[in-house]
């Protein structure tokens, strides 16, 4: 029976490279669940300001799904096994949400960030950083990260053109998702992050990354 091939520091990191430059241009394995906006037709009667407004929010829906599996897979780098496996699993329903903003920016004729490897790398950076402060307060990262994206998009969804229903569509199926991520993440034994970085850092890096990339 062959040995199953242990991964050295190099592979490990070559891996996280190739999934890098997949998650950037749009070609991650996804769990293949139904697209939310199946069967909805585009409005015809979207005014062109319509139509650039809804593509820069999925613009900055799609920044989010970059930088959440960064976050991910930086924190699950240097996590012990069954919570690599945990982070693991829940970048995998997230590269859905990924698949699905892409679908919809080249539905909207909207470009993706032009920074995406910029939220991709920092964001794994701090995961990575995050991870080593243990899995409690990892996990509580998680569902405060999850938090803030939900935050975000209960604001497009009341920004979005009321017509534009295949967005609206997509949105919702992931604001439902980050949320189960969220609750998972504490029953998994999150703990409840110290109030300056609940309160003051993380809405700080959220409004940073929201507005840069409403732009860029």
């Amino acid at each position: 029976m062959a040995k199953t091939r242990q991964l050295n520091l190099l592979d490990t990191v070559l891996s996280e490279v190739d999934h890098a430059l997949r998650t950037v241009h749009g070609h991650l394995a996804t769990t293949n669940r139904p697209y939310p906006a199946q069967g909805l037709a585009e409005k015809p009667n979207m005014t062109e300001t319509e139509r650039d407004l809804a593509g820069r929010l999925m613009r900055i829906n799609h920044a989010g799904e970059v930088s959440a599996q960064g976050l991910y897979r930086g924190q699950a780098f240097v996590a012990n096994p069954t919570l690599k496996q945990h982070l693991h699993h829940a970048a995998l329903e997230e590269s859905d949400h990924l698949q699905w903003c892409n679908q919809r920016l080249q539905v909207l004729k909207t470009r993706p960030s032009l920074i995406g490897p910029f939220w991709y790398w920092g964001s794994f950076s701090i995961g990575a950083i995050t991870g080593k402060m243990g899995d409690r307060l990892s996990l509580g990262f998680v569902k405060e990260t999850e938090d803030q994206v939900i935050n975000h998009i209960n604001e497009h969804l009341t920004r979005l053109p009321a017509n534009d229903l295949p967005d609206l569509a997509v949105l919702q199926q992931m604001k439902a998702d980050e949320d189960k991520h969220g609750q998972a993440a504490m029953q998994a034994g999150g703990a409840k992050l110290p109030w300056p970085m609940r309160k003051l850092l993380m809405p700080f890096l959220s409004k940073v990354m929201t507005k840069t990339t409403y732009h860029l």
